[in-house]
């Protein structure tokens, strides 16, 4: 089986490449000027207007681009949590790891990809979504491959090393993969899918995001499910495989066709031009100058609203990495637990949905404020899980974070610093969420191993959130400060 599928892999990155070489010879095509009679310059492959122009769409090509964009999140599962928990038990036993050994490797691979993404953020703002879409695509596809190339890896070490040189070169094999599949899916393929939809959308942005994020939260629900029946269909090795050879075979080239940088390449206005600021007297609105990195990450508001995504990102990773575990504790049987993400997703989705449809009529902090109060109640529910009011305040709150952090995570960055540079700002807030995902179910397993207890580390978890609360009172939008200056009010 695992020879077949990698059968269809060289045929599919075959037909890839082919499949370029036809998009550029076509793309290549000189169009004759009527007047002159003369071919005008070739176009590049990345031209906007190659192979279509996003202004002959009959509709705004922004909902393109939130249809790709999705597309591209759900490509990106591989590289998520959820997308390699399916594989640990099958990954320990064919690596010859323990949980601890394979676990650390992941956080080892998690943190390092967090630290270079400010640097691929730079490097995103200078190819743009388009370009970086597919290297992204392609890079997470031959990631799969190498991840897929681990196990026979493994094996041939297993006859020919002692068991701890095996043991430490299958831990560097599989942490330089987790590395890389982190990097390119969760890192840049996000980044890039996020970042798309913040360049094409200014009023109605809250909107587009939210629409892809019910999209994204129903593909992240079902994808477990998914990915453990091509497990038992094609095994481990295959159903990497298959996965890297539909990234490289389905991703890139839509990426390509798909995805624009901005909209004024392609001689578009954000929202489609339809709704002017003189609409909306929401000064958190308007844009009055365009942010560096370095001056963004200078002011107050980065800080509170990349600390509240690091702490959701820290505190949700490590509560499904160990939910069963908590739920042994706080006296609920696995299938009880399992059931509570239902609700929490109806709660999330809901959440996205409302802060897309208010966030143009009010300013950011105030939505800031009402996620920290779900980070808040989602820890303090866990405590006391066993009673009803412990169970709703689990549920609200865990689905008011993540439903909040789907949706500002979109929109507060282009909307406070603009978009010049939004990849390398977006990078930055990337980077911090990423390490700190990585960090946390390490952070609750040590307190487990040392205290017997999940208690402490859910309180502190509860405690954290409840400053941050406090402090996005002052989290207003930098642009703000700018308008003042202007008017010459202090």
């Amino acid at each position: 089986m695992v020879t077949r599928v990698g059968g269809l892999a060289s045929r599919g990155i075959i037909g890839l490449a082919w499949a370029c070489v036809s998009c550029s010879a076509f793309a290549f095509v000189p169009e004759i000027d009527d007047q002159n009679k003369t071919p005008p310059r070739p176009r590049s492959i990345w031209d906007a207007r190659v192979p279509f122009s996003p202004a002959a769409c009959p509709f705004f090509y922004g909902w393109v681009i939130v249809f790709a964009a999705t597309l591209g999140a759900l490509f990106s599962i591989p590289g998520q949590t959820m997308g390699f928990s399916v594989f640990t038990e099958v990954l320990m036993e064919k690596l010859g790891l323990t949980r601890v050994q394979l676990s650390l490797a992941y956080c080892v691979g998690t943190v390092a990809s967090g630290l270079t993404l400010p640097r691929l953020g730079r490097a995103l703002d200078r190819m743009g979504e388009r370009r970086m879409g597919v290297v992204a695509a392609v890079a997470l596809g031959l990631t799969l491959f190498y991840l897929a190339a681990t196990t026979h890896f493994a094996r041939a070490l297993a006859a020919s090393l002692p068991s701890a040189a095996r043991v430490a070169a299958v831990f560097a094999a599989i942490a330089f993969g987790f590395y890389m599949v982190r990097a390119a899916g969760q890192g840049v393929l996000s980044l890039v899918c996020r970042n798309a939809i913040g360049k094409w959308f200014d009023h109605r942005r809250g909107l587009a995001t939210a629409i892809s994020g019910v999209l994204v939260a129903f593909g992240y629900s079902i994808a477990p499910t998914v990915l453990d029946a091509l497990q038992k269909r094609f095994t481990t090795e295959g159903a990497w495989l298959l996965m890297g050879v539909a990234c490289i075979v389905v991703m890139a080239p839509l990426a390509w066709l798909l995805f624009r940088d901005t909209p004024e390449e392609a001689g578009l206005r954000m929202d489609g031009g339809l709704i002017g600021d003189s609409i909306n007297p929401n000064p958190d609105m308007q844009i009055h100058r365009e942010f560096t990195r370095d001056e963004a990450v200078r002011t107050y508001s980065f800080w509170i609203f990349n600390l509240t995504f690091c702490h959701v990102g820290f505190y949700g990773t490590a509560v499904t990495f160990h939910i069963i575990s908590l739920g042994t504790e706080m006296g609920l049987a696995r299938p009880q637990i399992l059931q509570l993400f239902i609700p929490i997703a109806a709660v999330s989705v809901t959440t996205n949905l409302l802060f897309g449809a208010i966030n143009s009529q009010l300013r950011l902090k105030w939505l800031l404020l009402v996620m920290n109060l779900g980070s808040m109640l989602a820890p303090m529910g866990l405590l006391f899980l066993d009673r009803p009011a412990g169970l709703v305040a689990y549920t609200l709150g865990s689905g008011i974070a993540s439903g909040g952090f789907v949706s500002l995570s979109g929109i507060v960055f282009p909307r406070f610093f603009g978009r010049l540079h939004l990849g390398a700002i977006s990078g930055m807030n990337m980077a911090w969420t990423v390490v700190f995902s990585g960090l946390g179910p390490l952070t609750f397993g040590w307190c487990f191993g040392v205290t017997k207890s999940y208690e402490l580390i859910l309180i502190l978890s509860a405690v954290v959130p409840a400053i941050l609360l406090v402090m996005s009172l002052r989290a207003d939008n930098p642009q703000l400060r700018l308008e003042r200056a202007d008017h010459g009010e202090s």
